[in-house]
């Protein structure tokens, strides 16, 4: 047998890129994230009662990586491999090496394989590294060894590796408030977590709904405030408050020690865990134990459900406010060894601090100008006192209210915006926009899945997802740490379902988190996704099947032909069509290439398993016109958060729909829309329009007015028309309207130049007065 001499591999494995037995990446690895560079070695190791651990290291962080590694390798076959050191081996021959290096300037996560030899070495700077290193080398057993019991020896294939994380931080996030789930649950979502490279558990420990966590100093918070009425059999916005009598008989908490033993069952997975304990609203539940501190000091009960507007809130006139926060995160931050604490600070409704004279004489006090620098004020005096404790605070992106805390890290979720201006002005950020990382939102058709908060975050839109916004220069980037999933729990009361909506959409964020992005392709995620399907059957995780809706995507060559494409985030969906606007079933047309279209239709689509229809009838109309294909300029680009899909989709045959969030719509917020279109060659046209949408809820108003101009040569413009808006902007429904200009026929262009007036900001009379509105355009229609 060959001996093998470790410390030499560091120069040998520089090599194995340019070796000429090795091929790209085959079917057979379908790890999930995906790794930077992955090549097979045309061989295979096998796994048998020979193979041993080999440790080149001896610490207490070796050993536990050996015995993790040798236990869950136990696990799935059934073969006791010793763990052994490298010293001890004597011969190293088709064994598992875990190898310490200095591999330059790496990062601590990132890790190298390398199949040399019959040995599988495993290579990083630090036990992280060595950890991930491990998990992607799980991943390479067959799905058959995975799922069986007891399976005995086993192949994998030979495979040379170089890995490491786009972002340093890659988290979930889960609400144990709304909802409390057992330490049994918390244990198993840490496991999935790792299994997937996350690196930090986000726990949301308190809210409204109760307090999860035992503080020995105030007693009352598990006694009283982590318990409420029970009205889980009633709709959660229906739910009546605790009446006299009635007892308060759901909820829980975790104790310190179980506190405890998650945290130490994380850190051996090398999940970082940050407690969240809210401030200074979503604090109901506290004035239930302690009502002195609130501004009314009013004893209230623990809500079950929902309630709104949220106006409970700390009363920050009152020292004992403080005193009492600094008893809390003293606890905290002695059991919690992360370098961060979450603090909240969103959806603060500061209409008690209005009414409360203690808190108008702190404004005056502190020579505050309002409530939206008392707020700043609260958030930095807490954060003064945690950076006093050794630690950092983060918070959601409302902590920018009023002036941002001088060390604090900025958690942006209500859209990109929050983490942009904290990145500008020199923050670190985690983006988490609740357009893509909010994984309470339906992922399907509400018509087929359990009842969610709303909304429609598929598993296909969760992997476009680009947190490094191109608003940002190279530097500011820099501040962009990361991204997170969050799923707040108030239409998931069981682990089970909080299973079933992360699950595989995390898998999908795990992938934006750590691999870079020119690496990232969705069908090929997809593939690798089908065989991890299998595992999670086999680890009885339960999860979504996806979506069954068909999308539709215009294709437009330079000869003017158009072509629609069928597209579903099913696996080799089994799809079938009419063009005729007729139901389709397994008679109709199967999809199998782009079909071409020479005038407008309504295309209906759907997917069938088994000869059955899954779901319901996608149906799309398509506007066959002039501009299809043809290249349009935008002065201003729209938001990275509402693309319509494509750049030019104003132009791609596919209007936006009744919906502003149904990924067909191009947003632009505080800037105009304005669009020029080239057709190449003077065309003659009768008809121009284009179609707004205005739901004044959600900031988005329709223009001031519309202007059409022409041109034959793109410099010198001639105005056609002037549509002013009629529709009042405080109209409350949802709405969208089609601007038109129709011609006399005398008039010819090669340009055409649209330009829709943005109101600027919401109007003073709207709950966000002063910030930007939106403005929402789909297609321009050249007749």
């Amino acid at each position: 047998m060959k001996r093998l001499f470790i410390f030499p591999i560091i120069i040998l494995f520089a090599l194995f890129y340019t070796s000429c037995d090795q091929q790209p990446i085959s079917s057979e690895v379908n790890i999930i994230p995906r790794p930077s560079n992955l090549f097979m070695a045309n061989s295979y190791f096998k796994v048998n009662d020979k193979t041993k651990i080999v440790l080149q290291v001896d610490n207490d962080e070796m050993r536990m990586l050996g015995g993790y590694l040798a236990s869950a390798l136990h696990k799935i076959s059934g073969l006791e491999l010793p763990v052994i050191l490298y010293d001890e081996a004597r011969e190293v021959n088709g064994d598992i090496v875990l190898l310490l290096s200095g591999m330059g300037n790496r990062s601590d996560e990132a890790y190298q394989f390398e199949y040399r030899n019959s040995n599988y070495i495993l290579e990083s700077r630090t036990g992280k590294g060595l950890f991930y290193a491990i998990q992607s080398f799980l991943q390479l057993i067959p799905i058959e060894v995975l799922t069986a019991e007891n399976y005995g020896q086993f192949e994998i294939p030979g495979v040379n590796m170089n890995d490491s994380p786009r972002f340093t931080y890659r988290g979930m996030h889960l609400d144990v408030s709304r909802h409390f789930f057992p330490k049994e649950f918390i244990l198993k979502f840490i496991d999935l977590m790792a299994s997937y490279k996350f690196n930090t558990f986000h726990w949301h420990l308190t809210d409204d709904n109760g307090w999860r966590i035992e503080i020995k100093k105030y007693p009352l918070l598990t006694e009283v405030a982590a318990w409420h009425v029970d009205r889980e059999d009633q709709p959660w916005r229906e739910r009546e408050l605790q009446k006299p009598g009635e007892e308060a008989s759901y909820g829980g908490f975790y104790t310190q020690e179980e506190v405890k033993e998650i945290i130490k069952y994380a850190q051996d997975r090398y999940i970082t865990i940050i407690p969240e304990i809210e401030m200074p609203g979503h604090t109901r539940e506290v004035f239930a134990a302690y009502p002195e501190l609130s501004c009314t000091g009013k004893k209230l009960t623990v809500i079950p459900g929902s309630y709104w507007p949220n106006a409970d809130i700390f009363c920050a006139g009152k020292e004992e406010t403080f005193n009492f926060l600094e008893g809390v995160l003293d606890e905290v931050i002695e059991l919690f060894p992360s370098e961060y604490i979450h603090i909240g600070g969103d959806e603060a409704d500061k209409t008690e601090w209005k009414k409360c004279k203690l808190c108008q004489a702190r404004i005056k006090k502190e020579g505050l100008k309002n409530e939206a620098e008392l707020q700043s004020y609260f958030i930095k005096r807490i954060e003064a006192y945690v950076i006093s404790k050794g630690k950092k605070i983060i918070g959601w992106d409302e902590i920018l209210e009023g002036g941002l805390a001088p060390e604090a890290t900025v958690m942006s979720w209500r859209s990109m915006q929050g983490g942009i201006d904290a990145a500008k002005q020199g923050h670190d950020v985690i983006m988490t926009p609740v357009s893509h990382c909010y994984f309470d939102y339906y992922q399907a058709d509400p018509e087929f899945e359990p009842v969610a908060i709303g909304g429609f975050t598929t598993l296909k839109k969760v992997y476009s997802f680009e947190p490094v916004p191109p608003e940002l220069s190279e530097e500011e980037a820099k501040h962009v740490l990361g991204t997170q999933a969050n799923i707040w729990s108030e239409f998931i009361p069981t682990p089970e379902h909080a299973e079933y909506m992360a699950v595989p959409r995390m898998l999908a964020l795990a992938e934006v988190a750590w691999t870079m992005k020119k690496k990232r392709d969705f069908n090929h995620f997809n593939r690798r996704l089908q065989e991890h399907f299998k595992i999670l059957d086999h680890k009885n995780i339960n999860y979504s099947k996806g979506s069954y809706k068909v999308d539709f995507v215009t294709e437009t060559d330079s000869l003017g032909t158009t072509k629609v494409k069928l597209e579903s985030e099913i696996w080799e969906a089994k799809i079938h069509y009419t063009i005729d606007g007729s139901t389709p079933d397994t008679s109709s047309t199967f999809y199998r290439n782009p079909f071409e279209i020479e005038k407008s239709c309504s295309i209906n689509a759907g997917i069938f398993v088994d000869g059955k229809l899954k779901e319901k009838i996608s149906k799309q109309e398509i506007f066959v016109h002039k501009a299809l294909g043809k290249k349009i300029t935008l002065k201003k680009q729209f938001s990275n958060l509402y693309t319509g899909g494509r750049d030019d989709a104003l132009i791609d045959g596919i209007k936006g729909g009744e919906k502003h969030n149904n990924g067909f719509w191009q947003g632009f917020q505080g800037d105009n829309l304005e669009a020029v279109i080239d057709f190449g060659k003077l065309t003659s046209f009768n008809k121009i329009e284009i179609g707004f949408f205005q739901r004044q809820s959600s900031w988005i108003f329709f223009p001031e007015y519309v202007d059409i101009y022409i041109s034959d040569d793109g410099k010198e413009f001639k105005k056609l028309a002037n549509i002013p808006t009629e529709i009042s902007l405080k109209d409350e429904k949802a709405q969208r309207k089609d601007y038109s200009y129709v011609d006399s026929g005398d008039h010819t262009m090669r340009y055409l130049k649209v330009l829709a007036k943005n109101i600027g900001i919401c109007p003073k009379w709207h709950p966000a007065a002063g910030s930007k509105a939106w403005i929402f355009a789909d297609e321009i229609i050249i007749n």
